[in-house]
């Protein structure tokens, strides 16, 4: 197995193929391609996410902190884990001011953090739940519209008239790149939660 950065056109084939959300994020991201047997077989993408003020709870700057966004892999031998586990390397070892990566799994779609769970991160508990708003023909965060028409143009206003729904917490998950990090956060572990047993992922 291999990783190494890829570029835009390799990470949003990837994304529209092979991640449930068939979407890139916005915003500037860190994209890590893997390759098995000299094959690309997907990537793993680390950003900003939505919340500017991520690494605030954390005493960290915009800087130290991310989110892994996305990992959109095909079908592979090497477990999940194992795939993310040396993406954060990689990115530890490319982005050294990096102290604390943020993730979420999100129960709308059947996910607990099973993966985030065989990696030892730190779970914290439920994010607060936000607004969607439907646009374009599908529903969309808030920032995805801001990066977009609306907010290109400045007209925030004219959210008024979209149809918008609220959305539920995700479980959230911190993997620390230091010990001073990891020693930092540990208190605020909480147990983790478990899978539906009638969901499959």
């Amino acid at each position: 197995m291999k990783l190494a950065f890829c570029d835009h056109k390799a990470a949003k084939y990837a994304v529209e193929n092979w991640h449930y959300s068939q979407r890139l994020p916005v915003g500037t991201l860190v994209k890590i391609g893997v390759w098995e047997g000299g094959k690309f077989i997907g990537c793993v993408l680390f950003g900003r996410g939505a919340n500017y003020l991520a690494g605030a709870p954390y005493a960290l700057e915009q800087t130290e902190v991310c989110e892994l966004v996305r990992v959109a892999l095909k079908a592979h031998q090497a477990p999940v884990s194992k795939i993310a586990a040396c993406a954060l390397r990689f990115l530890h070892s490319t982005s050294p001011g990096t102290r604390l990566v943020l993730s979420y799994a999100d129960p709308a779609q059947g996910h607990h953090g099973g993966i985030y769970q065989a990696m030892n991160w730190v779970y914290v508990g439920e994010s607060a739940g936000g607004h969607e708003y439907f646009y374009q023909g599908r529903w969309q965060h808030s920032r995805e519209i801001t990066a977009g028409a609306f907010g290109s143009q400045g007209k925030l206003q004219d959210w008024g008239h979209l149809p918008q729904r609220k959305t539920l917490g995700k479980h959230k998950y911190l993997y620390p790149l230091d010990e001073a990090m990891r020693t930092q956060i540990q208190p605020l572990s909480k147990p983790y939660p478990k899978r539906d047993p009638g969901v499959w992922t």
